[in-house]
């Protein structure tokens, strides 16, 4: 498979990765936690030259990132981001994990104080389908849902609406939003007719 296969694939496999990259300027410092197996940064090395690290605690996964040609430590970014320094690097990101942290507030803290800029993707709890399927009486499942109810890693069930007064209530500055259905923004209507929310943030200024 070529690069521009690869990139094709990385791209249909993951609506997010678009908008992700067209935030993060080229030559960049990134720090993506939960990276997975590596795919955002293999793509934004490829896109925007960009550098830095994942982190990421399962072991396959931090195996397939070495495969991958990421840099990576593994360790649990819920724990803190203590050995970083403020504002060392341009950006962190935090992509389709952010519904399943438990320590919520103080990961986001941490993002914004470690990076100048965060980003934050996660799936929309209040699509209209998701909400038809509560109404009929069971749990939503989608394409950016994937999980039944008895082994869904989410802890966390946020809408567009709910993140928007988060950063509100929390002194977070919202740079720009995107919200995504089938890979395409959605301006009409977003909290009901999005199925994927992309937020690039920034700490508010006292």
């Amino acid at each position: 498979m070529t690069a521009q296969e690869q990139q094709r694939l990385l791209l249909s496999e993951r609506e997010d990765f678009t908008t992700i990259a067209g935030w993060v300027k080229p030559d960049s410092a990134v720090l993506d936690l939960g990276c997975g197996d590596g795919s955002l940064l293999a793509y934004l090395k490829e896109a925007r030259r960009v550098r830095g690290y994942g982190i990421e605690i399962d072991d396959a996964r931090v195996l397939a990132c070495v495969k991958n040609g990421v840099s990576v430590i593994q360790s649990d970014f819920e724990r803190g981001l203590a050995g970083f320094e403020s504002a060392s690097f341009d950006c962190v990101i935090l992509s389709q994990t952010l519904q399943a942290t438990r320590n919520t507030e103080a990961i986001l803290a941490e993002m914004l104080r470690v990076g100048r800029e965060a980003i934050v993707t996660f799936p929309n709890f209040g699509h209209w389908q998701q909400r038809l399927q509560v109404l009929g009486g069971r749990m939503p499942v989608s394409k950016v849902i994937p999980y039944q109810w008895y082994d869904t890693p989410n802890v966390h069930h946020l809408t567009v609406a709910d993140f928007d007064a988060f950063c509100e209530g929390h002194g977070i500055q919202v740079l720009e939003r995107v919200v995504l259905h089938e890979g395409q923004p959605v301006s009409l209507l977003p909290n009901l007719r999005g199925s994927l929310a992309v937020y690039r943030l920034k700490k508010s200024i006292a």
